[in-house]
């Protein structure tokens, strides 16, 4: 398994009665493969993971493995407050076929260094599937530190990292990690052309859910160290690294993705995007297809 360019974070799609939509999640599947996605993570926070079922968890994984397993990278998001509660749900990933198991800091309960040292060697050992660290404090209220990151880098069952920090610093200190067998992966969209060119080996995106093939291209000119042209690419993107943050992801997300005909709304405590954006979602809808559409074109 080789985690590179750009893997996506999923949202997970709703009927209108608030269901799993699963036709509409395999379109959303396919649409991915189809664009060059090197991966995909199901049921992350982007895929509303707090709100889901068990059961509906299982059919998300399940049908996500039957459509693109094999093919790419199948990360299915496992991490918990509890490190007990995280190993059981790296098994039950395992049992459903993905690949390797996302695993956030523990959100909330705020470990040690030390604790996060134990918690991740303890997922790792146990959980049955290869494991990418995850870092979001913005999230979680818990900072992997570099440090922690390296002894864990260690372990041959720990394969990789999503940063979401968006400090340079961050990333400068993690890219001597990078080597065969672990991969160091930006975790913030406007942040990640400069992480790549700086050495990172891809990107876990939120943005791709809507813009696949578009960062699908970043990532090629990122990753061939063409630096003024995966910058002159990531500037046509801006628009939409600040739409995708005006309210709580995944909010703007859905919104487009909903305008793709991809869904219907979230789960509270989360609510649709307020009315005072949707001229703007519809103004960088447009937008956003015709950028779809040149770069399905370059590539064909």
């Amino acid at each position: 398994m080789q985690l590179s360019g750009s893997i996506t974070a999923l949202a997970t799609p709703f009927t209108a009665a608030g269901e799993i939509d699963l036709s509409a999640w395999q379109r959303l599947l396919q649409g991915q493969l189809d664009a060059g996605t090197r991966g995909i993570v199901v049921a992350g926070s982007t895929g509303e993971a707090a709100a889901l079922f068990d059961p509906e968890y299982e059919t998300l994984l399940r049908t996500a493995v039957e459509q693109v397993g094999g093919r790419i990278p199948v990360l299915a998001g496992t991490g918990q407050s509890s490190t007990a509660k995280t190993i059981e749900a790296n098994r039950r990933a395992a049992a459903l076929g993905a690949d390797a198991a996302l695993v956030v800091t523990p959100p909330y309960v705020r470990p040690t260094q030390a604790g996060l040292l134990a918690h991740y060697r303890a997922v790792a050992d146990d959980g049955g599937l290869p494991v990418v660290l995850y870092n979001v404090p913005g999230r979680t209220g818990c900072d992997l530190a570099a440090e922690t990151s390296g002894e864990l880098s260690l372990h041959p069952n720990i394969v990789g990292i999503k940063e979401a920090r968006a400090d340079g610093e961050r990333m400068e200190a993690l890219l001597p990690l990078r080597r065969s067998g672990f991969a160091v992966l930006s975790g913030d969209d406007p942040t990640a052309a400069r992480a790549m060119l700086a050495g990172a080996d891809g990107i876990v995106s939120v943005a791709s859910n809507v813009v696949p093939n578009a960062f699908r291209r970043l990532c090629e000119l990122a990753l061939g160290g063409d630096a003024e042209g995966a910058e002159e690419f990531d500037a046509r993107l801006h628009a939409l690294y600040h739409f995708l943050g005006i309210e709580s992801n995944p909010i703007p997300v859905k919104a487009l993705l909903a305008l793709n005909g991809i869904g219907h709304g979230l789960r509270l405590p989360l609510q649709p995007l307020s009315s005072t954006h949707a001229a703007e979602a519809l103004r960088l809808h447009a937008d956003i297809l015709q950028l779809e559409q040149r770069c399905r074109l370059q590539a064909a």
